[in-house]
């Protein structure tokens, strides 16, 4: 599965930036955070219930951070392990760029789903994936003050 978007977000890229990498912020803005702890500075471990169709389960996970150039991008490798609901794991690029109005946060996510998840229809998958990722940039605009517009924003799945 993929997932492509832009959001423009009112705030400027060094808020944003610092937005991303402070776990408050992110434990207020992920949909259905539970827990969330920086292990190091390129580690972040995480819980999370996610509800997808009809499989609803609690996430454990972690997120790699690599190739990061502070206030410009950074990558991203995750995977999660929800028991026997299934597995997620993939990479993900963020880059923000200054905008009018704010910050343009550019996204591209590859991710692989396998268990009950996988059994799921890839659009259904896709739509979800979709909803969390825009109400995670509403949460998010919101901790840092602003509101986010989505400009681009895609899901597909191969």
């Amino acid at each position: 599965m993929e997932l492509n978007g832009e959001q423009l977000i009112a705030a400027s890229v060094s808020e944003v930036w610092r937005g991303l990498n402070d776990v408050d912020v992110l434990a207020k803005s992920i949909p259905g955070c539970e827990e969330i702890s920086r292990v190091s500075p390129e580690e972040v471990h995480a819980k999370v219930m996610f509800k997808i169709g009809p499989v609803r389960a609690r996430f454990s996970g972690k997120l790699l951070l690599s190739d990061i150039i502070p206030d410009q991008s950074c990558s991203m490798a995750f995977e999660g392990s929800g028991g026997a609901a299934g597995f997620a794991k993939g990479r993900s690029r963020v880059e923000l760029k200054a905008a009018e109005g704010g910050t343009l946060v550019s996204y591209t996510t590859e991710a692989s789903i396998g268990g009950k998840l996988g059994q799921i229809g890839g659009r259904l998958i896709s739509a979800s994936a979709k909803k969390i990722a825009d109400d995670f940039f509403q949460k998010f605009a919101k901790e840092l003050g602003g509101e986010a517009i989505a400009l681009d924003a895609g899901a597909s799945n191969e």
